[in-house]
């Protein structure tokens, strides 16, 4: 049987449109939805179930793309079609993601490229069931020097305490430093006890010569700034 340049073509667009691996290849990895990402990393499916239904799958019982890339390795062994392999794969992928963006913020002005910030924080801290109080701390030409979690909580709050972010900021000999925080309630409007938190840290800060440039509340895909709300 043979097949005109038409019909040809057709089948191709047909097949690559059920790979997502050809697809990847063909348009370039911004054309494919999430579900196909994930398919292209799990590269074979499970159980009679193709990649991409072990993806979607995967996605829906984990709540998202941000859940799942902030799931722990125990916890995405627990989807169907995962196990220890798997598991480790996608824990080293978001690990490099996670160092290639730091990596970018230690190269260059912080405040130069704050979308390598805000990525980071999401990456971070979007999907934990708990609060954490995050500290990055800058050299003088405003470069990353290190990102330190200081103090970890419950659901709703946590406890931040001046005196250690300032002997932190010291030991990183840091010359100002970048404050945040997750809600895992999914509301990321600063609350009055952040507000205050955030002068009270700003004003330890200063006793030892260390500008605090801002305060960024995580809350899923949002991150909200007290430097831009005009709160510090």
């Amino acid at each position: 049987m043979r097949y005109g340049m038409s019909e040809i073509a057709g089948r191709r667009a047909a097949l690559c449109a059920e790979r997502p691996r050809e697809r990847l290849l063909a348009l370039g990895p911004q054309a494919l939805t999430e579900p196909e990402l994930l398919a292209v990393v799990l590269g074979t499916g499970f159980g009679g179930c193709s990649a991409l239904d072990v993806a979607r799958e995967a996605l829906q019982k984990a709540g998202g793309t941000a859940a799942m890339l902030a799931s722990g390795v125990s916890k995405i062994r627990t989807l169907r079609g995962f196990g220890p392999a798997r598991a480790a794969q996608l824990a080293a992928m978001r690990e490099l993601v996670r160092r290639g963006l730091i990596e970018e913020a230690a190269h260059r002005d912080v405040l130069s490229s704050p979308d390598a910030v805000r990525d980071y924080l999401r990456l971070a801290l979007s999907a934990l069931p708990h609060e954490v109080f995050l500290a990055l701390f800058l050299d003088s030409q405003n470069r990353l020097l290190t990102v330190r979690e200081l103090f970890r909580g419950t659901l709703a709050q946590t406890s931040v305490y001046p005196r250690e972010v300032v002997k932190a900021a010291l030991a990183a000999n840091a010359a100002s430093v970048i404050l945040a925080h997750n809600h895992p309630s999914g509301v990321a409007e600063p609350s009055r006890a952040d507000e205050l938190l955030t002068a009270s840290l700003k004003s330890a800060l200063a006793l030892v010569d260390i500008r605090t440039l801002d305060h960024l509340v995580v809350a899923g895909h949002r991150v909200v700034s007290f430097a831009e709300r005009g709160l510090l």
